[in-house]
C-alpha cells in the first residue's frame, strides 16, 4: 500500500511547485508533468503487487475524526477503475505540455495543472477508500477540483454557465449521498464499507435510491446527465478526457461497491437501473448525432456509454435476484471492461478532437474538412478510437459489449419468463451501436474529408509528437483489449467474485471462453483490413492529384456544396425529434430561381433547456414577486411580522 500512498501524494501535489514559480516560465510544468507520471507509475505498481497477491490489501491509519478512519484498500474491483485512471491521467499529463502550454497561457495554466493533479488524487483516494467520510472527503475534493477544471476559461459566459450547473448538480448529488452514508451506517453499525454480500437487503430501498440518484447524477445516467454536455465542452481537451474517461466513472464505482455490500438484490433495483440504462443509451446517443459541437457530440456519447454500462450491470443485478449466475458473471464483466474501454478511446477522441481545435480553432464541426491530409497521425488516431466506440472489432468496445450480449441472451435460458424480457437488452444494444456507427461516420467524414471549409481548416497543421504519441499510447491499449482480451479475464473474474453472491459460482473457465473465438476473429480481420488498405494504398497512387473531392463530375466544386454535419444527420435525428425536440429555421426554397436562403437547426437538452431551466425561472420570477410584496420598505408592516414571530414563539413556548 506504500506504493498506492505514493500515488495519491504525488499526483495530488503534482501542481503545487508551479505556484511558487514563474507564470511564464516551462520548468513548473515539465516538474507537474512528471511528477504526475511518477504517481500513476507507483499507482500501476501497487495495482501490480495488489492482483499477484490475490487478495485485497488494505491499510488502515488512526484518525479523530467522528466515524472515520483512513482505511485504504486495493482489490480487483477497484483495480479495473484504477488502471484506466492512471493511463488517462498520464497521457493527458503529456499531451497538455503542448496543448495548454504555460507561456501561452500564463493566466489560468498554473491553475489548470493544480486541480488536475488535485482530481487524480482524489479520485485514487476514492477508489481505495474503506470509509464513508474518508470516500465523501474525496468525492468532494474531486466535486470542487472537477469544477475549477470546467471554469479553466472562466472568462467566457458559456465557461461560467455550464461551472454553475455542474456545481449545483454535484452538490446536489452530495446531498444524497449524505443521506446514504447515514443509513448505510445504520446498517453495518459502522462507517466502514461492510465485506460483500454481508448486509440483508430488507428496509435497504431508500439506500439504493439515495445511492441511485447520487451516483447516477455523477455519472451522467439520463435524465440525470444536465450537468455533463456543457462541462465537457467547456474544460480543456485532456481535462474533458479526464471527466468523461474517469470521473464520471466514480458514480458507476459507487453503485458497483454499494450493491456489493447486499446478499440479496430487489429484484427491481435491477429493472430501474436497466431501464434507465436503456434511456441514457438510445437517447444519449440521439442527441449526440444532432450536434454541430465536436466536444458536446463527444460529451453526448459518454452519455450513451453510461447507458450501455449500466445495461451491464442492469442484468448483473437481474442475474442475482433471480439466481442466474451465468447471467450475473458475463453482464457484469461486460460492464466492469466497458468502463475501463470507455475510459480509453473516449480519452482518445477528446485528445483528438483538442489536436483539431488547437489546428483549426473552432469546436464547430461545419467548420472542418479536408484534415486527414493536413493531420494524417490525427485523422487515423481519430478514427481507431471511433471504430472502438462504435462497437467494431478489432478494438476494445466490442469485447465489453459481445460479453453483456452474451449476458442478454442468458437471460432467455432461465426458468422464469419475466427475466427473459431482459433479452431485449441486445436490440437496444444494436440500435445503440448502429446510431453510434452513423454518428461517426458524419464527425470523421465532415472533419478529415472532403475540401476545408474555412481558411484556418486549410492551414491546419499536425500536432506535434508530444500531442501525438499520448493519443498513440491510447489507441495501442484499445488494439490490445480487442486483440488480446484473455489477458484480462483473471482480473475480471476477480473484480466478479469480489462483487459477491452467487456470481462466483459461475466462474468456470467456461464463462469467458468466446473471449478466445473474439480474439481470434480480430486478428484475422486486422490481417484483412491491412490487405484491402495496401490494395487501395497503390491503387490511390495512380489517381490522378488535381481531382476534388464531392466533386462529383461538377468541374467548378466548392466547399459549400458538400454535406453538411446537420444535413448528414437530419432522416435520423427526425426521427427522434419526440425527445429532441429540435429547433430548425429557414431553408425552404421556392420557384425555378430561387433567392438564397438561409437554414439552421438547433437542439437544446431537453431535461435541462426545456424543463429545468424554464421551471428555474418560473420559481426566480415567484420569489421576486413574493420578496417585492414581503420586503415593501414599509416599516408598519415590519413591525407587523415581528409582532407575529414573538407571538408565534409564545404560542410554542405554551405547547
Amino acid at each position: 500500500m506504500t506504493w498506492l500512498v505514493g500515488a495519491i501524494l504525488l499526483t495530488s501535489l503534482a501542481g503545487v511547485p508551479g505556484l511558487f514559480c514563474r507564470r511564464e516560465g516551462a520548468g513548473a510544468e515539465r516538474l507537474a508533468c512528471l511528477m504526475t507520471l511518477t504517481g500513476c507509475a507507483c499507482g500501476l505498481v501497487a495495482g501490480a503487487l495488489s492482483l499477484s497477491h490475490s487478495v485485497e490489501l488494505s491499510l488502515n491509519f488512526r484518525w479523530s475524526v467522528p466515524g472515520g478512519s483512513l482505511a485504504l484498500g486495493l482489490d480487483p474491483l477497484s483495480a479495473i477503475f484504477l488502471l484506466s485512471l492512471f493511463l488517462v491521467a498520464a497521457t493527458g499529463s503529456v499531451y497538455g505540455l503542448r496543448y495548454w502550454p504555460q507561456q501561452e497561457h500564463p493566466a489560468n495554466g498554473r491553475k489548470l495543472r493544480l486541480f488536475y493533479g488535485l482530481i487524480c488524487g482524489a479520485m485514487i483516494l476514492l477508489f481505495s477508500a474503506r470509509n464513508g467520510i474518508l470516500f465523501l472527503m474525496a468525492w468532494e475534493v474531486m466535486a470542487l477540483a472537477g469544477f475549477f477544471l470546467i471554469t479553466t476559461e472562466d472568462h467566457k459566459d458559456e465557461v461560467r454557465r455550464a461551472g454553475f450547473v455542474y456545481l449545483i448538480a454535484t452538490h446536489t448529488g452530495t446531498l444524497a449521498l449524505f443521506g446514504l452514508f447515514a443509513l448505510l451506517g445504520q446498517y453495518a453499525g459502522s462507517l466502514n464499507f461492510p465485506a460483500a454480500a454481508t448486509l440483508p437487503a430488507a428496509g435497504s430501498s431508500l439506500v439504493f435510491l439515495f445511492g441511485l440518484f447520487g451516483f447516477g447524477m455523477k455519472a451522467g445516467l439520463m435524465p440525470l446527465h444536465i450537468w455533463l454536455p456543457g462541462a465537457h465542452a467547456a474544460a480543456p481537451s485532456h481535462a474533458s478526457a479526464l471527466l468523461s474517461g474517469v470521473m464520471i466513472k466514480t458514480g458507476i464505482y459507487g453503485l458497483v461497491r454499494l450493491t456489493s455490500f447486499f446478499a440479496e438484490i430487489p429484484f427491481w433495483w435491477g429493472w430501474t437501473v436497466l431501464a434507465l440504462g436503456a434511456v441514457s443509451g438510445v437517447m444519449g446517443v440521439a442527441l449526440a448525432l444532432a450536434q454541430h459541437d465536436i466536444k458536446r457530440l463527444l460529451a453526448y456519447h459518454s452519455v450513451e456509454n453510461i447507458g450501455i454500462i449500466a445495461l451491464g450491470l442492469g442484468l448483473a443485478l437481474l442475474g442475482r435476484s433471480y439466481q442466474v449466475p451465468e447471467l450475473t458473471a458475463l453482464a457484469l464483466a461486460g460492464s466492469l471492461l466497458h468502463v475501463a474501454n470507455h475510459g480509453l478511446f473516449k480519452s482518445l477522441l477528446f485528445l483528438s478532437a483538442g489536436s483539431v481545435i488547437h489546428a483549426v480553432g473552432t469546436r464547430e464541426i461545419d467548420r472542418y474538412g479536408g484534415l486527414l491530409k493536413r493531420q494524417p497521425w490525427t485523422g487515423a488516431l481519430f478514427l481507431g478510437g471511433a471504430v472502438a466506440i462504435s462497437g467494431l472489432p478489432p478494438f476494445n468496445g466490442f469485447v465489453s459489449e459481445w460479453l453483456i450480449y452474451l449476458g442478454a441472451f442468458q437471460a432467455l435460458d432461465t426458468a422464469a419468463p419475466v427475466v427473459a424480457v431482459a433479452a431485449l437488452t441486445a436490440p437496444a444494444l444494436a440500435l445503440i451501436g448502429g446510431l453510434a456507427l452513423a454518428c461517426f461516420v458524419k464527425v470523421f467524414g465532415i472533419t478529415f474529408l472532403g475540401e476545408p471549409r474555412c481558411e484556418t481548416a486549410a492551414e491546419a497543421h499536425e500536432a506535434p509528437l508530444s500531442m501525438v504519441i499520448p493519443m498513440a499510447a491510447l489507441l495501442v491499449a484499445c488494439a490490445w483489449i480487442g486483440l488480446l482480451p484473455t489477458t484480462l479475464t483473471p482480473l475480471l473474474g476477480a473484480a466478479v467474485t469480489d462483487w459477491g453472491g452467487d456470481a462466483a459460482a459461475a466462474l468456470s473457465p467456461e464463462v469467458f471462453d468466446p473471449l478466445v473465438w473474439v480474439s481470434l476473429g480480430g486478428w484475422l480481420l486486422l490481417g484483412l483490413v491491412a490487405g484491402v488498405g495496401f490494395w487501395l494504398y497503390r491503387r490511390s497512387r495512380q489517381a490522378p492529384r488535381d481531382a476534388s473531392t464531392w466533386g462529383c463530375g461538377y468541374r467548378f466544386p466548392e466547399p459549400r456544396m458538400q454535406y453538411t454535419a446537420g444535413s448528414f444527420a437530419d432522416s435520423l435525428v427526425r426521427l427522434f425529434q419526440f425527445g429532441l425536440w429540435n429547433e430548425r429555421r429557414g431553408g425552404r426554397v421556392s420557384g425555378l430561381f430561387p433567392t438564397a436562403a438561409k437554414f439552421s437547426s438547433h437542439t437544446p437538452d431537453a431535461v435541462l433547456d426545456r424543463l429545468l431551466s424554464p421551471l428555474f425561472r418560473l420559481a426566480a420570477g415567484l420569489f421576486r414577486r413574493i420578496r417585492a410584496i414581503v420586503q415593501n420598505g414599509v416599516i408598519a408592516i415590519y413591525l407587523i411580522y415581528v409582532a407575529l414571530a414573538v407571538m408565534a414563539l409564545l404560542a410554542l413556548g405554551a405547547l
